[in-house]
């Protein structure tokens, strides 16, 4: 049988996850899923790749950093179940950030996890979940290497002009810049690129990754230029909780007349913002398009608005536009949001075929016209496993 790489993308409340069987070079899923509910309802599910439903169940919650290690002792235990003989022989994590270490996918190990923790506070809803999923891997198989993947990585290596902020030179000199995120959703789509037109690989792209988490990123000849997330995951355009760019001033009133303190501003910030607080709806826009509650309305006009203002932006950055890609949750089903941002891109050269947007087709720009417009789904998690079979084999 197969070697196996198991992939692992822990957030606060889930684990997803993913199998891939080795086959010389190729790499081929076998299944995915995800434990979600940590905390409150644990809900595992695993389906196979063509999407058939495998395995379902749950349990009662347990608190803390236990939730994760009991999901991965669930995913570990039903894997076991199922693997017939195969050995899994590596877990690549999704980690967010490698701050100024970790340009690279790196081989884990406890130097690493130091680095790793001492970065929870430039991501403390995001690092501190994925350390809890490295530790449980370690505490219950202690010899199976781990390979932490950041999302970080893609963005490494732009010009020093496009990482820093305006403040004093000591602040930079400490880290605080701007790192940029979704690095792993974006090298995929690079790579996806250079399969289906190699030409657009090599020219001026911008990749809206469009989820519960939103971010854009102009890229030109396969590299990152210009991102919009950037110290943090919190910068950029508006997301289902998540503010995304704010006057800092904001924050200082806050401070000041609101006397609020960290705890409440980050709940603010990370939790109660975006979609949901322009709304008081919903942060899912499934839920804002079915709403007839004119605030929900407001929101998704936001949200179109800042999407086409970045675009500009960002074609400035590299000089012009190629291709725009979507992605990601919303920009690889909702047809609507994609047929408005690319309305009022139309002083671009953009436009689309209606019917092909609607069908969620490859390409959905009108032939002819250029830039191209493209719908491509992402897959962080082959990417996790290309790199840990990567990293595994070199360290061999």
């Amino acid at each position: 049988m197969s070697d196996l790489i198991l992939t692992l993308n822990a957030g606060s409340s889930s684990i997803k996850f993913a199998v891939y069987a080795i086959d010389g070079d190729l790499l081929q899923q076998t299944m995915k899923g995800q434990v979600e509910g940590i905390g409150t309802r644990p809900h595992f599910v695993v389906k196979s790749a063509d999407g058939a439903l495998l395995s379902e169940s749950y349990w009662e919650p347990v608190e803390g950093a236990q939730g994760h290690a009991r999901a991965f002792k669930q995913i570990w235990s039903w894997l076991a179940s199922v693997a017939e003989g195969a050995r899994i022989l590596a877990v690549g994590h999704r980690v967010a950030h490698g701050g100024e270490a970790y340009a690279q996918p790196v081989l884990i190990d406890e130097a690493v996890i130091d680095v790793l923790t001492g970065l929870i506070p430039l991501v403390p809803l995001h690092q501190p979940n994925n350390l809890a999923a490295i530790r449980a891997v370690a505490a219950d198989h202690p010899d199976l290497p781990q390979v932490a993947c950041f999302d970080t990585g893609f963005h490494r290596g732009r010009p020093a002009v496009t990482e820093q902020f305006a403040l004093p030179r000591a602040l930079l000199d400490r880290g605080i810049k701007r790192y940029g995120f979704h690095g792993l959703s974006y090298e995929y789509i690079v790579e996806r690129l250079r399969e289906l037109v190699p030409d657009l690989a090599s020219g001026r792209v911008v990749v809206a990754h469009l989820g519960s988490g939103c971010s854009m990123t102009a890229i030109k000849d396969g590299r990152s230029v210009e991102t919009t997330m950037s110290f943090s995951a919190l910068d950029g355009i508006p997301m289902g909780t998540r503010c995304g760019v704010l006057d800092p001033g904001v924050l200082l009133f806050l401070i000041r007349e609101e006397r609020m303190g960290v705890e409440d501003l980050e709940r603010l910030l990370y939790k109660e913002s975006g979609l949901l607080g322009l709304s008081g709806v919903s942060n899912d826009l499934r839920d804002l398009h079915r709403s007839d509650d004119p605030k929900a309305a407001e929101a998704i006009d936001y949200f179109v608005y800042r999407i086409g203002q970045t675009l500009g932006a960002l074609c400035a950055a590299i000089g012009g536009l190629d291709a725009l890609v979507f992605t990601a949750g919303v920009g690889e089903n909702d047809a609507a949001i994609r047929a408005r941002v690319c309305r009022d891109a139309a002083w671009l050269g953009i436009a689309i075929d209606p019917e092909a947007n609607a069908a969620g087709a490859l390409c959905i720009s009108r032939e002819g016209h250029q830039p191209s417009v493209w719908v491509i789904p992402t897959d962080e998690e082959r990417m996790i496993a290309i790199h840990t079979l990567r990293v595994v084999r070199a360290a061999a």
